[in-house]
């Protein structure tokens, strides 16, 4: 059962949709504007290997990367913490609509509540805000510029992954491709075993997101996967369902990412 002490959330109707996941598996609660989650979770959730026992999510919004990867990955035990009281709340309603053991903390990664600070964890994962304010503008919206405006530097996000991170446990993040470099610096300094897998929207496209590895205590040299694309075709061709095989399974099935084309 999720918990997060006294986790205070929006009305049922206040503002909300109801969004369907891994092929209507999943019904997810988001606001209806603000920060919205659509595919970066899930391919984040995907990325988490079947061997891992114990994750934990940092930033998790409404939930949607821990609720896909406790629907594929049963034994988990899966937690999530997340800043916003409204979107912790929701974290926690979607884990117990949808029927899915996850423990929902609401706080600053900074100073974690008390019970996560005394954890180590097999896998931790992230979708950090990564639009640096002093080269964007700020959205109207509080929730969707928290979850996308760098507010907390991604320094301070790594560095809070690894401590929780037990020996030889991994870390994993997504983000825009244009942030790759500072994170391959911090994985590199707070982690090691560190790889990269860019995800590209078709082929022959440059690639956009990357997916960033990192092992605590790792000492295997650096590497850059070849691209996983996203789309079949060279151009969008209509209003139709083009993802290749593997993300269509990842997407609509639940199934784990082939990372590095494995």
């Amino acid at each position: 059962m999720a918990k997060a002490g006294a986790i205070q959330g929006p009305d049922a109707g206040a503002g909300l949709t109801q969004d369907k996941f891994l092929g209507g598996s999943l019904q997810v609660w988001q606001p209806a504007t603000g920060y919205r989650a659509g595919v970066d979770p899930v391919l984040l959730a995907a990325s988490v290997p079947a061997c891992a026992t114990t994750v934990l999510e940092l930033g998790a919004g409404v939930g949607v990367a821990s609720l896909c990867l406790a629907r594929r990955l049963a034994h988990a035990q899966v937690y999530a913490l997340e800043l916003q009281p409204d979107y912790a709340a929701l974290a926690q309603r979607n884990a117990q609509e949808n029927g899915l053991p996850i423990t929902v903390y609401q706080g600053d990664l900074v100073q974690m509540p008390a019970p996560l600070r005394q954890m180590r964890f097999d896998h931790v994962i992230a979708n950090p805000p990564y639009f640096l304010r002093d080269r964007s503008l700020p959205a109207q919206d509080k929730g969707r510029e928290t979850g996308m405006g760098e507010g907390v530097a991604l320094a301070q996000w790594v560095m809070a992954a690894a401590r929780r991170t037990r020996d030889k446990g991994h870390v994993t993040f997504i983000c825009r491709v244009e942030r790759l470099p500072e994170l391959v610096a911090l994985f590199s300094h707070y982690l090691g075993s560190v790889e990269v897998q860019p995800i590209t929207p078709r082929m022959g496209r440059e690639s956009q997101l990357v997916l960033i590895r990192g092992r605590k205590g790792g000492r295997a040299a650096f590497r850059l996967h070849a691209g996983l694309v996203m789309h079949e075709g060279h151009q969008h061709t209509g209003d139709r369902n083009s993802y290749t095989p593997a993300i269509q399974a990842v997407l609509q099935a639940g199934a784990a990412l082939p990372w590095g084309g494995a």
